[in-house]
């Protein structure tokens, strides 16, 4: 269930584009615009109407999406590729939690996240000590 106030008016072809490549790449607004260096009332227009964006914009913009600019202009957009085989206990238990509520998201993160650091550090603290030995060997 998309966030936020629904557009009332019908979106251009390419702000159209736009809007399902962010919704395939299953970001917010607000994490694109971040990661476009603009805010997010900007961004929220180029999902809006047709915006003049330059080169650079563009080239961003695909870039962020994993796709070549020219996708903004095809009539058809490709299916996201989907992952062979049932989908794992993880991606079926974060596709739950992307329907709770910001407030439960928040909650159930705020357990998930410290666990997710300690096994990092695990991990790297593992790796470093094989390098050591490979190192000494």
């Amino acid at each position: 269930m998309p966030a936020g106030r629904p557009s009332q008016k019908t979106r251009s072809p390419f702000a159209a584009r736009v809007h399902a490549l962010r919704e395939q790449a299953r970001l917010s607004q607000i994490e694109v615009a971040a990661k476009l260096g603009i805010t997010q009332q900007s961004y929220a227009m180029w999902e809006r109407r047709d915006v003049a964006l330059s080169v650079a914009q563009m080239e961003q913009l695909a870039a962020l999406f994993g796709v070549p600019a020219t996708a903004f202009f095809t009539a058809e957009l490709a299916e996201p590729a989907r992952q062979p085989g049932p989908a794992g206990r993880a991606r079926k238990t974060f596709d739950a939690l992307a329907e709770l509520s910001r407030s439960e998201q928040a909650r159930v993160l705020d357990l998930v996240e410290p666990l997710v650091r300690v096994m990092q550090n695990e991990r790297a603290e593992k790796a470093a000590k094989a390098s050591r030995r490979s190192a000494a060997a």
